[in-house]
This record gives structure tokens, sequence and C-alpha cells, in this order.
């Protein structure tokens, strides 16, 4: 039977890697996506590296890409505030400070919140705050609830996000998974429609239900940040899988 979609979207950590470690079958799961000649796009949340890291490191990793098959959450953010005309106090990691460098941030009226690490604190939250309740939008990187470092699950941006929304009784711009706009961009990229697109993901949420409400296919694997509890939340349109290894075998 042949694979019912001509594109899918990788998740990165939890799905092809973990920490510094492959995860079993990636390599050839990937590799085999390629000789069905499907059109891959390798799509992250991740917000604490900039996006030529990223691109080093899968390809450090054996996985063959080029950067136009990137999609990030922060360069999404990027160009949005560059549409916009947006100056943004940004409160986001120290490693992707470079890419907005160049974006005017003086006075600012917009708040971009990320994954800032030890940034994220009690000072620079309430500046998000007071900033957001003068009326600046705020732009959110991704809406992960958290994600699993190399030996625990650890709060990713999400949980601060909504703090500043609830707070200041702002509806946040999502730049990054779930938004549907992000991944309009990510197929807009491919040429194809939603629905012949399938995302592959560890997290219920962000992954499966943001691309099933986008109009794409979706497949949860238990491998990352995967709980046995995401099962009750698993939506009955979306596929499930032990491990990337197992994407031709069971789709």
């Amino acid at each position: 039977m042949s694979f019912p979609f001509k594109a899918i979207f990788f998740d990165l950590s939890g799905v092809l890697y973990q920490g510094n470690q492959v995860i079993n079958g990636a390599l050839s799961a990937v590799k085999k996506a390629r000789s069905l000649n499907l059109k891959l796009r390798f799509v992250t949340n991740t917000a604490s590296k900039p996006s030529y890291v990223i691109l080093d490191d899968l390809q450090n990793m054996g996985f063959q890409l080029s950067p136009d098959e990137l999609f990030t959450a922060p360069i999404a953010a990027k160009q949005y505030i560059e549409q916009q005309g947006l100056r943004p106090y940004c409160l986001i990691h120290q490693a992707i400070k470079t890419d907005f460098a160049k974006i005017n941030q003086t006075d600012p009226n917009c708040v971009l919140l990320g994954d800032a690490g030890d940034d994220l604190n009690y000072q620079t939250l309430n500046v998000a705050f007071q900033l957001c309740q003068q009326g600046a939008p705020l732009i959110g990187i991704g809406m992960n609830k958290y994600y699993k470092a190399d030996d625990a699950l650890v709060l990713d941006a999400g949980p601060f996000i909504k703090a500043i929304a609830w707070a200041a009784s702002k509806q946040p711009i999502i730049m990054g998974k779930p938004d549907k706009h992000f991944f309009a961009q990510v197929v807009a990229s491919t040429g194809l429609k939603a629905e012949q697109c399938l995302m592959i993901g560890d997290d219920v949420k962000a992954d499966v239900c943001g691309a099933l409400d986008a109009g794409l296919g979706a497949c949860l694997v238990k491998t990352g940040k995967f709980q046995p509890d995401d099962l009750t939340h698993l939506p009955k349109a979306a596929y499930c899988i032990e491990s990337v290894a197992e994407l031709f075998e069971q789709i």
C-alpha cells in the first residue's frame, strides 16, 4: 500500500533525536521518505538556538537537509515583527538574540516572549506585563507547556505566555505550533494542500491537535515528551506509533 501523504513535517527534539542522541530508526525514516520523493520539512518551536545552529546540529547527526527545509518559530516571529513594523521588548533566549539584533528595540511597543531560561524572572515578566497592560501586543514563540531535557521535563515558554496574557487580559499572537498560521506557512512552502501533509510530533497538543486543526494529517510518537496520559487527548483522526522508525510500517 502506498504512503497516503506527499509531504512529511518532522518535529525535531523527541522525534528525530533526544538530547544529543539520534532516536533509533530516525535516520532511516528520513532516508526512506526521500526515496519516496516526499517533500520534507523540519519544524520546531525551539527558541534556544539560532536556525543555523539547528541546521548544523541536524547535519552533524547525519540528517541531510537544506536551509529552506527548516522552519523555526523564532524566524516566523521575526518576519511578523518586521512586517508589522514593531519594536519588541525581547524576552528570549540569549542564543537567538543575534537573530533580532538588527531590529529596533528602543521604546518597545510589543513584547516578544520565548524560552528565555533564567531571564524569565519576576522583574522581566513585570516589564512584559506592564507593556501589555498598556496595549502592546504579546507575541509568543511557540505555546508548548514543557519539553524534555536530557534527564527531566522542564517548563517551556507556554506557561509564561499564558501568565502575562491572563494578567494583562491580552490575547497572545503565537508564532509556532500549534498556531494555524504557522502550519499554513509551512504548507505553502511545499506547494501542496494541507491534507496532503503529515505532521509527526511528540506533543499531542502543539504537534498533533495543532496540525489537525490546520487541516493536516497528524501522527503522535511515543518518544520524547510523550506521556501515557496523552493518549486520552489523542483525536481519533490522528495516527499513533511507537517511534518514527515505524512510520512507513504503520501508516
